[in-house]
């Protein structure tokens, strides 16, 4: 009998060794889920027997492990909703009148009666000219048609005389003639006279400056003491109106003949928000569409009136302006969060009857407000996802979450207790 190899008995040893470990993993394996089937597991009301252990715990095993696959979404119904149709433009905000005021006759600034960036009124008092000179001339000029009225009052008297002299031949036809042409002389002179006082009052006047429109002032140009011509081109104050203020804006040409259709159909609402587009800053009327196209942008330039009650627009302010068109009613809508963008275009996950999802292509309007037109793709009442759409694909299973109440946090999954099961 040929010898036996010296490898062979330990080949043979090490592979019953092996075969001796897989067998213990084996009825340790067994041990184990029959140890665990004889755990107690408590769902609502019903409790797992030992002798089903096994299978019942594997079964909810994989209903746990098809829960942990799907993937926890929120979603929206489709709605029918009213919604506003704007046309959107940068504008600037310019005041509604703007006045510099300057001196109109010459002299000394004597005063100046108001405070920089105070709010004045129409007709109150800005600014004080010495008048004395001014006084002085009026007063000249009175004086002046005094003298020429006594006159005037001799020469009609003396005319008097010579009428009633002229019949017995004690005066002569020139002289009465002489006579009246004086006397129309003199009443000219006294119409000379009083637009010679009207001239002194008015520039008398001018000495006292006062504001032409109501307004906000702005840095005083010209500190008392110092002299002012009527030819001066710095003024001693700029005056501001602001209530009501305006806003010029711009949008594309290819707007211009909806926005004209709807000017109008009657009056256009306008509003200005913030550049961010987080605050809105008035409500207005659309004013005035300019008569030409800006050739260098292609765009058209528009003018609205606000009411500015609160000083919420400054002139020179950069604001984005909203026209309102007209409002859609009951437009389907979907949030703006369930409307997602590839190769092809606009499309949407929608949840079907079973929890998958389906890629949906859409066609969508305008955004207002977080919500979405959807003018083609979806049916009302359908839901599509709002979250966690990078994990979706089609097909996949999804877990909706509950929405929250009004107000309310949204759910938040319950924590698994700590406590080990209890043994049977």
């Amino acid at each position: 009998m040929p010898a036996a190899s010296p490898a062979g008995p330990n080949k043979t040893s090490r592979a019953t060794s092996v075969s001796a470990q897989l067998i213990r993993v084996e009825d340790h394996s067994s041990n184990a889920l029959a140890h665990l089937g004889a755990l107690t597991v408590r769902h609502e009301d019903e409790r797992i027997r030992p002798r089903h252990g096994v299978q019942e715990v594997r079964r909810l095993s994989r209903d746990a492990l098809d829960v942990d696959r799907a993937v926890v979404v929120d979603t929206a119904q489709v709605t029918r909703t009213d919604v506003p149709i704007y046309l959107q433009g940068l504008g600037t905000v310019q005041a509604f009148y703007t006045v510099t005021v300057t001196a109109r006759v010459d002299g000394e600034l004597q005063k100046v009666a108001f405070t920089e960036g105070q709010t004045v009124h129409k007709g109150d008092l800005l600014a004080q000219i010495d008048p004395r000179p001014n006084q002085a001339a009026l007063e000249q000029a009175i004086a002046t048609k005094a003298k020429d009225a006594a006159t005037l009052a001799n020469a009609k008297r003396d005319l008097e005389r010579y009428a009633a002299l002229q019949p017995e031949d004690l005066a002569s036809k020139q002289t009465v003639d002489t006579q009246r042409t004086t006397v129309d002389q003199l009443a000219a002179q006294l119409q000379v006279d009083q637009a010679q006082i009207d001239s002194a009052r008015t520039q008398l006047d001018y000495t006292r400056i006062t504001s032409p429109i109501t307004g906000l002032t702005d840095i005083r140009g010209v500190d008392p003491g110092n002299i002012v011509h009527a030819a001066d081109t710095n003024g001693i104050v700029v005056v501001t109106q602001v209530q009501p203020i305006s806003v010029i804006f711009t949008l594309p040409e290819e707007d211009l003949t909806a926005v004209g259709a709807a000017h109008a159909a009657g009056p256009v609402e306008v509003t200005v928000v913030s550049r961010d587009g987080g605050k809105q800053l008035d409500v207005g009327a659309l004013s005035l569409i300019d008569n030409q196209i800006l050739q260098a942008t292609g765009s058209a330039k528009f003018k609205a009136v606000f009411p500015n009650a609160h000083n919420t627009l400054w002139p020179g302010q950069y604001v984005n302006a909203r026209v309102l068109l007209h409002t859609d009613k009951s437009a389907l809508t979907i949030p703006a969060a369930a409307v997602q963008l590839g190769p092809k275009g606009p499309f949407t996950y929608v949840v079907k009857n079973d929890e998958t999802v389906e890629v949906r292509p859409l066609q969508i309007g305008q955004e207002h407000d977080g919500m979405t037109i959807v003018t083609g793709g979806l049916a009302l009442n359908e839901r599509v996802v709002t979250t966690n759409q990078y994990r979706l694909q089609a097909g996949v299973r999804v877990n909706t979450n509950a929405p929250a109440a009004d107000g309310a946090a949204p759910a938040v999954a319950p924590t698994p207790p700590s406590a080990p099961l209890k043994t049977s």
